[in-house]
C-alpha cells in the first residue's frame, strides 16, 4: 500500500442536496450526527494504510478545508505523506477551474509526479461506505490491469443514476453505459478507480486534447473499455455503500444507522470512521425525557421526546418538544411544544415554541425542485429562525438565515422560502 497515492474528488456543488450544500461542498455536509461525508473516504484510506492523500476541492471549500486542516484526526499530519488540499488556481496557461473529474486530476499531475506512486486510487468524496482498499489493489496487480473499477448492485429503479456495466466471467468490463435512460442491468460503477500511474497520465493527456466533458465515468474509462488493448476489470463489493447525492438517499442513509444491527457498522474498532471532534461536554438527559432508537452526540441536552432521529452535537430539545424521524444538525434549539417530524435541520436552526416542521398529510412535491424534494422531507437551512406557532408543511425548503414573517405563519407543503432581499439589512 506504500506504492499507492489516493486522490479524493471533493469539489462538487451537489445541488441535489438542496440547501444542505448551498453554502458548503457536498463532502462537507454533516452525516450521522458527528461526521462529515468526506470522513468515510479519508478513514478508509488510513484504515487501508494509504497515507498519501490529495483532496481536490473547488466549490465553497472553506468548510471542508477547516474540517480537514492538516489531517490530524486521521493521522495524516505527517512528513513524507499525509494529506494535501489541492484547489484550482489561475496564473498559468494550463490552469483554470476544474472542468470535470478527470480534468481535476490532470491539473494536478505534478502532485502524482512528486509522490512517485506506482498506483493511483481515485475516490469520490461524497459516498458513505467502509472498504479496505488492500484487496482491491491486490486484485488490480494480480490481473495486471490498467484500471480496476469497484462494482455494486443497486435496485433496478436506481441504476439510471450511475454508469451501468457488463462484465465477462473473468471480471473484465466489456460494456459501459453512463447514466442510461433504460439500464440493461443493475450492476453499476461505484465511482472508484485504481489506475496504474503511467496509464492514467497517458489517458489524461489524450483526453485533454479532445472536446469532452473530461470526466472519468463519461469519457476516460468508457474509452478504455472500447480499446481492446486496455485491460479494464471490475471488482465486486458486497458491503454497505450509499451515494448520498440526493435528499432522499441522504435521509435514508442517516436512518439506516438507527437499525438494531445497521449494515454500516460504526462500532468496529478495527475500521473506525475518524472525524474532527470538538470540545463539547457529555450529552445530558433530563428526568422527563423520552428517547428511542436515536443517535445523540456530545453536548446534546434532551428534556423532551426524541424518537428515531439523529442529533448532532449541541442540540437542545426543551421539555414538551418532539423530534421524530428527523436529522438535526449542530447547535439547533427546539423550544417547548415544538414538533419536528420527517425533517432535516441544518446547523444552528432555532425552532420557536409550538412550531411544527413537517406538518400535515399533504405530500405535494416541492414546487421549485420536485425532482429532489418529493419524499415528504422538509429541509431547513443554516441559522434559519422559525418563530413560535409557525406551521411548515412537507416537502418544504427553508433557505439559510430565513425568518418567516407574520404573514408566513403557515407555509404550505411544497413551498420554498428564501431570504428576502434586505430582510436583514447590513449594518456597519
Amino acid at each position: 500500500m506504500k506504492r499507492v497515492v489516493a486522490l479524493i474528488l471533493a469539489g462538487g456543488q451537489g445541488d441535489r442536496l438542496s440547501v444542505l450544500s448551498e453554502e458548503r461542498a457536498k463532502p462537507a455536509v454533516i452525516f450521522g450526527g458527528r461526521y462529515r461525508i468526506i470522513d468515510f473516504a479519508l478513514s478508509n484510506c488510513v484504515n487501508s494504510d494509504v497515507t498519501r492523500v490529495g483532496v481536490m476541492t473547488q466549490y465553497r471549500p472553506r468548510s471542508l478545508n477547516d474540517h480537514i486542516g492538516i489531517g490530524r484526526p486521521w493521522d495524516l499530519d505527517r512528513s513524507g505523506g499525509g494529506v494535501t488540499l489541492l484547489q484550482p488556481y489561475l496564473g498559468r496557461e494550463s490552469s483554470d477551474w476544474y472542468r470535470g473529474t478527470a480534468d481535476a486530476v490532470f491539473q494536478n499531475i505534478y502532485f502524482l509526479e512528486e509522490t512517485k506512486a506506482e498506483l493511483v486510487l481515485i475516490l469520490a468524496g461524497d459516498h458513505i461506505y467502509k472498504m479496505n482498499y488492500e484487496e482491491l489493489i491486490l486484485q488490480h496487480l494480480a490481473r495486471e490491469a490498467d484500471v480496476t473499477v469497484p462494482l455494486y448492485q443497486v435496485p433496478m429503479d436506481e441504476a439510471h443514476r450511475y454508469g451501468v456495466l457488463t462484465t465477462e466471467d473473468d471480471g473484465r468490463i466489456v460494456e459501459w453505459d453512463e447514466k442510461p435512460d433504460h439500464p440493461k442491468s443493475n450492476l453499476i460503477s461505484m465511482g472508484i478507480y485504481v489506475f496504474s500511474r503511467q496509464v492514467l497520465i497517458d489517458q489524461l493527456f489524450a483526453d485533454s486534447q479532445h472536446d469532452t466533458t473530461h470526466d472519468f465515468g463519461r469519457d476516460i474509462v468508457p474509452a478504455m473499455v472500447d480499446d481492446p488493448a486496455m485491460r479494464v476489470f471490475g471488482h465486486r463489493f458486497d458491503g454497505y455503500w450509499r451515494d448520498v447525492g440526493t435528499i432522499q438517499s441522504y435521509f435514508d442513509a442517516n436512518m439506516d444507522l438507527l437499525e438494531d444491527l445497521p449494515a454500516l457498522n460504526l462500532y468496529d474498532p478495527e475500521s473506525r470512521i475518524r472525524t474532527r471532534i470538538t470540545g463539547y461536554p457529555p450529552a445530558k438527559i433530563g428526568r422527563r425525557a423520552y428517547i428511542s432508537r436515536s443517535l445523540l452526540e456530545l453536548g446534546c441536552i434532551i428534556n423532551g421526546h426524541v424518537e428515531h432521529s439523529v442529533l448532532s452535537p449541541g442540540v437542545y430539545v426543551e421539555e414538551g418538544a418532539v423530534v421524530r424521524d428527523s436529522v438535526v444538525s449542530d447547535n439547533c434549539r427546539i423550544e417547548q411544544g415544538a414538533i419536528i417530524e420527517r425533517s432535516i435541520l441544518d446547523k444552528e436552526v432555532f425552532v420557536g415554541k409550538n412550531a411544527y416542521v413537517g406538518y400535515g398529510d399533504d405530500w405535494s412535491p416541492n414546487s421549485e425542485r420536485p425532482d429532489i424534494v418529493n419524499g415528504g422531507i422538509t429541509i431547513v437551512g443554516k441559522r434559519a429562525t422559525l418563530p413560535a406557532y409557525t406551521r411548515i408543511g412537507r416537502n418544504c425548503v427553508i433557505g439559510p438565515n430565513v425568518r418567516p414573517g407574520a404573514d408566513e405563519a403557515y407555509i404550505a407543503s411544497g413551498t420554498t422560502l428564501r431570504e428576502k432581499e434586505k430582510r436583514f439589512p447590513y449594518r456597519v
